[in-house]
């Protein structure tokens, strides 16, 4: 696709500073939308936070797509704290709400958990299209959506329209294996974090996205969002190279450039 992309931010990318030191940074940076995270900034029941974000935001010129929880489907309450977790996502005035698909990868899931998981899902899924938001599925390691052969499984077995994926890079599994992965979650493909690790151990080595340029531009010309995926287009910059603000700085040039399709293909 060659539409243009909003270029956002995971408030998470900056857990050390206020709300309002976020928006001031990301409106200095040309953020346009905010994913905001349950766990510090909007914690999970506190509508009234919720609310002062979203005027915030608001005053801005920054927009509250996203409600990022840390709601994982299959454990105990997971219905119970999504039920929080969406009058908080209402209070933000957020059209997407993002879960996670239980804490195991598919390799190590029995049957069992994968009921579990996926009826919660739907259960979500249904609660939260009566109030008009989507729900949407972080891909992520030690998970069901660890990759994308197992992500599609589970939609295939939620089988609702309601219910997307998030996508962002695995490190170290390569530009052809990524492509592959957003070509095989297409029917259900929403937003995408976006960020460049390396492989390391014992944590993932946090690298400029400017490095990583040209394998995002045409991760950006592959990302074709579900054909019934009703919300804009948007790349949330996830987390920069020790929580630096000049990092935040130059990460978000390199992202508005794939925003506009004018990335350096050299990097």
């Amino acid at each position: 696709m060659t539409t243009q992309v909003r270029p956002g931010l995971c408030s998470v990318t900056f857990r050390a500073l206020t709300p309002e030191e976020v928006i001031a940074l990301a409106a200095d940076q040309g953020v346009e939308a905010i994913e905001w995270g349950g766990d510090v900034h909007v914690p999970s029941g506190d509508t009234a936070a919720a609310n002062s974000v979203a005027h915030k935001c608001r005053d801005a010129g920054i927009a509250c797509p996203s409600y990022g929880t840390y709601v994982r489907a299959g454990k105990d309450k997971a219905l119970e704290d999504f039920a929080t977790a969406l009058d908080t996502a209402s209070a933000l005035g957020a059209l997407n709400i993002r879960v996670w698909a239980g804490t195991v990868s598919g390799q190590d899931a029995d049957a069992k958990t994968r009921d579990l998981v996926c009826g919660d899902l739907v259960e979500m899924a249904d609660r939260a299209a009566s109030a008009g938001i989507t729900v949407s599925v972080e891909y992520h390691r030690n998970t069901l959506t660890e990759d994308a052969v197992d992500a599609e499984q589970l939609f295939r077995r939620c089988d609702h329209q309601n219910l997307f994926s998030y996508w962002q890079p695995v490190p170290g599994r390569g530009l052809d294996a990524w492509l592959q992965e957003v070509k095989t979650l297409g029917p259900w493909l929403g937003y995408y974090h976006v960020f460049h690790w390396l492989p390391a151990r014992p944590h993932d080595e946090r690298r400029p996205l400017a490095e990583a340029e040209g394998d995002w531009h045409a991760l950006f010309a592959a990302w074709s969002p579900a054909p019934h995926w009703p919300h804009q287009r948007t790349a949330f910059l996830e987390f920069v190279k020790n929580d630096a603000k000049t990092a935040f700085t130059d990460d978000m040039a390199a992202l508005r450039r794939l925003c506009t399709g004018k990335a350096h293909m050299t990097a």
